[in-house]
Formats: C-alpha cells, sequence, structure tokens
C-alpha cells in the first residue's frame, strides 16, 4: 500500500474542507484534500445559501467573491416567506452584506460545491485526491495515519470536513448521535411550482403535524424547486412517521401548496438524509484533529442552514492549524483552543436557535406572530428588523416580547 505524507490532511472537499484548505494556502504546507466521491456530486440538502456564505467568501479571498459573482448555476434570494399553521404567509426581506455583491441566493449544492472545489483543486499547494474512502485513522507518535483501500495518508494533523457521518467523528470522539439534537429530513427536486414570491424568497411552511419542524419550497433556476421536510429526529420516532409519506401528504392536500404542485413534475426520487445539531456543545477536536461543519455539529437547530457556519469553521480551523504549525503543537490540550473558539463566536446563535425551535412547537405562537405582523405593519417591521441584527434577535426568545407584541 502506497504511503504519501503531508503536512495537513482534510478529509471531506465540501464547503468546510475546501474552506480551510484556501485559507491554508500559501504557507507553505503541503496540504491534501480528500473525497469519498468524484466531483460533481450531490449533497441532500435545501440549497439555500444566505447572505453570510457570501460574506464567508469574501473573509477567504476577494478574488474568490468575484468568481462567486460571475457563478451562474445560482438565483438570487434575500427573503423568506413563513406560512403559518392556519396558512397566513407574512413576508420577511434580509439585508444583504454591506460593498459585497448579492446576498444570498439558491443554488443546487451539486452545482455550488462543484464549484468551490473546482476553484480549491486549482490551488498549487494543494492535492486532491478524489474517490479515496477513509476507512481507519490511527494516532500514532509524531503523526496521525490516514487510510484508505489504496493509500496510507500521514499528516501532523488532521480536519475531519467528512459531514454528519465522518469517520474521524466515528473513531476519535466519544460523541454520539442524539435524536434529541439530530434532524431527519428528506428532499425531491420539481419542476414548474407555481407562485413564488416574484423576488425568489425562499419559503418554511409550518404545519401542526409536524412541528417543530417545517416543509420548505425553495426556487432553484430553470423554472426548477426543491422541496423537503425536516424534523426533529426524536419527534420522528415518537410519531412513527413516514417522512416521504408526509411530504406527499402536504403537497396533495395542504391549501397553500396543492394548486401549485397540481400541475408540478417531480425530478428523481424522494432522498433522506440525517444531520447533527447545533443545540449541544459537542468534543470537535483531540490530538492531532479537529472537526469542522456537519462533522462538528454546526447546524442551525431552527433554521437548519449550516453552509455559512461550515465555511466559517473551515476559516477558523485554518487559522489554529497554522498557529499550530508555528508552535509545534498539536495535542489535544492544545487543540481545545479551537473548541473554545469555535463556540465563542458560533454558541450564542446556535443556543438562540435552539430555543426558537424549541417555540416552534407551539403552533398558537407562530399563529400568534404572524397574525400580528400581518395586521401591524410596525411589527412586521420589527420582526425583519430581528431577523436581521442578533442583538435583536435574542428579544424573540423572550416572553416580555410576546407580552407587549399582545398588547400591540
Amino acid at each position: 500500500m502506497e504511503t504519501v505524507q503531508f503536512d495537513v490532511v482534510i478529509v471531506g472537499a465540501g464547503p468546510a474542507g475546501c474552506a480551510a484548505a484556501y485559507k491554508l494556502s500559501g504557507n507553505g504546507l503541503k496540504i491534501a484534500l480528500i473525497d469519498k466521491d468524484t466531483f460533481p456530486r450531490d449533497k441532500i440538502c435545501g440549497d439555500a445559501l444566505g447572505a453570510d456564505v457570501t460574506k464567508q467568501f469574501h473573509q477567504i479571498s476577494k478574488s474568490l467573491t468575484e468568481k462567486l459573482d460571475q457563478f451562474t448555476e445560482k438565483i438570487p434570494s434575500n427573503g423568506v416567506r413563513f406560512f403559518s399553521p392556519k396558512h397566513q404567509k407574512m413576508d420577511i426581506q434580509l439585508s444583504k452584506p454591506k460593498n459585497i455583491f448579492g446576498g444570498g441566493f439558491v443554488s443546487k449544492r451539486i452545482d455550488f460545491d462543484n464549484f468551490f472545489f473546482s476553484e480549491t483543486a486549482k490551488l498549487p499547494d494543494v492535492t486532491v485526491f478524489q474517490n479515496e474512502k477513509i476507512l481507519s485513522v490511527i494516532n500514532e507518535p509524531g503523526k496521525i495515519v490516514l487510510q484508505s483501500a489504496t493509500k496510507n495518508f500521514e499528516a501532523a494533523i488532521a480536519l475531519g470536513a467528512d459531514g454528519a457521518h465522518s469517520i474521524l467523528n466515528k473513531k476519535l470522539t466519544d460523541n454520539k448521535v442524539e435524536k434529541d439534537h439530530y434532524c431527519a429530513g428528506v428532499r425531491q427536486y420539481f419542476e414548474n411550482v407555481k407562485d413564488f414570491h416574484p423576488e425568489n424568497h425562499i419559503e418554511l411552511h409550518f404545519y401542526k403535524e409536524i412541528l417543530p419542524g417545517y416543509l420548505w419550497v425553495f426556487p432553484l433556476p430553470g423554472n426548477k424547486a426543491n422541496v423537503g421536510l425536516g424534523m426533529l429526529s426524536s419527534v420522528v420516532s415518537k410519531k412513527k412517521m413516514n417522512l416521504k409519506k408526509e411530504m406527499m401528504r402536504l403537497l396533495e392536500t395542504e391549501p397553500t401548496l396543492k394548486d401549485r404542485f397540481k400541475d408540478a413534475k417531480p425530478l428523481g426520487e424522494i432522498e433522506g438524509f440525517g444531520l447533527p445539531l447545533g443545540s449541544k456543545k459537542r468534543t470537535i477536536s483531540g490530538d492531532r484533529f479537529l472537526l469542522l461543519g456537519d462533522a462538528a455539529g454546526l447546524i442551525d437547530p431552527f433554521t437548519g442552514e449550516g453552509i455559512a457556519n461550515s465555511i466559517r469553521s473551515g476559516r477558523f480551523a485554518a487559522a489554529h492549524v497554522l498557529k499550530a504549525f508555528k508552535q509545534k503543537q498539536f495535542d489535544a490540550v492544545f487543540n481545545k483552543r479551537y473548541d473554545e473558539h469555535i463556540y465563542s463566536k458560533m454558541w450564542n446563535e446556535l443556543r438562540m436557535g435552539h430555543t426558537m425551535q424549541k417555540l416552534a412547537r407551539y403552533p398558537a405562537i407562530i399563529n400568534f406572530v404572524v397574525k400580528k405582523a400581518n395586521k401591524n405593519k410596525s411589527v412586521q417591521t420589527l420582526i425583519n428588523s430581528m431577523l436581521n441584527d442578533m442583538d435583536l434577535k435574542k428579544q424573540l426568545i423572550k416572553p416580555s416580547f410576546y407580552f407587549r407584541l399582545f398588547f400591540s
């Protein structure tokens, strides 16, 4: 079996892995970027990339941001249309990052991931290995060894950016799948779905039967749509729910959906997935390894959005790795600084998402807020501001906000 040596081995070439490779490049390190698939490859996802994704790209590289601007397989989307359990709708316009193009957009992950991977693969100090599934991980004195069916990859440190079923997470941590902190979901593509918002707002449909989850309908280029349903795994188990059947039932019977999907054509089969939510802190580092993105469980518990946090974790991981090489320290104690930095930057928002997820268990709260917003323009403006501002957003999880709203 061939042995190849690098300074850093990154397992997984999705947004987290590519972000880390891009930020590590140009610092005199030999970097391996490994993926078990061959690009372009699909990732089951909602395909909505918020304005924070463009912000994260800008913080990686201005030229990369400009290339993303020129990337054609996307449509702009900077708003959310909420549907309450009582079928009322509320539109929220989301702000765009200042001095950065476009803001949020929707793009199939097979296209977006391939774009990011292709740009990363051009870097001269990044060696790409596709169709190489890592089967085992062993920490040895002075190095970490990752073994595929054909190669031994040796490095000073490894980054696990290999998703919800990360081999590094499985082999090197005691993290377990906990249904209260895990999302089960299904997704299917359609064409000819009718009556989207004229500015391509993504849609979140909250129905009593699936709370605290939601059904989503996201517009895509070419008159296509990404349609899916996500719920807490613990709720799915408790209700013994078949998510594929439930999604089709909602599309065929709900007043806000059935006419819009009457002439829609499904493209391919319904596919399922599972994701660890960022509603609890996990072990995301140890001797000679860091976990990034979905492997670290950094997905917003309320919105289910994880791409921006994946890219952000890639940036943070790269910065930490450069410090590790400078100080020649790769042990668990030193790497704990990575955990601390990740959670100091992300935990408040993840915790808020968890609280909002809990509130979303109660259909009366969603109905009440949407009804108030539709009746009172100032309330809608206030909610708009809250969703765009982290400090204001904190008001959404305080009982006093709903008390004031009741008397508005």
